[in-house]
């Protein structure tokens, strides 16, 4: 098997609490829906081997529905996912096949994820251990405490992490191994690596690779859309 083997991770188990109701995973996007746009930009890859959804128990059934119905042919299975983000991409990781050698987790909220950066996420991961999506914070940023002005970080040296996150199999289980040990919780999957003493790459991206997170986000990936 070539070492250039990869499992993704499709994390879509969200409330989307702030889509007023929508389920942002099945809302349509350009006829398809949003999983559906993740799950399709890393099915045209070589060294992807397989696809698994970490999701809402509900949802499983849809969601696998749709998989079939839009070919995505590395689609392997759908999981009930956890309390927790980092739990949830745990349940589909038990999934993946022990023999790919990379392990990607992407964000089933960002569709538009252009697939040939994926494949310049993966062939850093293969550098450095682990790459992820980034692109430079355009705005000013604050750190503020009390409703007051903190500290001002300089903007030059600050990314905005997107998805995928990819990394070598054995340094995920790694994070994953200390994490549980420490009961440490996580939010972002780099998070898991770094606290064993990786240095992720960030390989560049672009700003069109957002996350649906309100109905307005929906209405902009459209615009994006037709754009191309």
């Amino acid at each position: 098997m070539s070492e250039l083997t990869v499992s993704v991770i499709i994390a879509c188990g969200g409330s989307s609490t702030r889509m007023n109701g929508v389920n942002k995973q099945l809302a349509e996007l350009g006829g398809i829906p949003v999983v559906i746009r993740s799950m399709l930009a890393f099915g045209s890859i070589d060294e992807v081997t397989e696809i698994i959804a970490a999701a809402k128990e509900s949802d499983i059934p849809e969601i696998e529905r749709l998989a079939e119905e839009h070919r995505v042919t590395k689609f392997k299975c759908a999981v009930a996912g956890g309390e927790t983000r980092q739990q949830s991409v745990l349940n589909a990781f038990m999934k993946t096949d022990k023999a790919t050698r990379y392990i990607a987790v992407h964000d089933g909220a960002r569709p538009l994820v252009n697939p040939e950066h994926i494949r310049r996420c993966i062939k850093d991961a293969s550098v450095f251990g682990g790459a992820l999506l980034g692109v430079p914070v355009k705005d000013t940023l604050k750190v503020v405490s009390g409703g007051l002005i903190t500290d001002t970080p300089d903007r030059r040296s600050l990314y905005i992490a997107q998805t995928p996150q990819i990394f070598r199999r054995d340094l995920y289980v790694k994070g994953i191994n200390f994490a549980n040990d420490h009961e440490l919780d996580f939010t972002d999957d780099c998070q898991l690596v770094e606290a064993v003493g990786v240095k992720i790459c960030v390989t560049n991206s672009d700003y069109r690779n957002i996350k649906i997170t309100t109905r307005e986000d929906i209405d902009i990936a459209e615009t994006l859309l037709r754009q191309e």
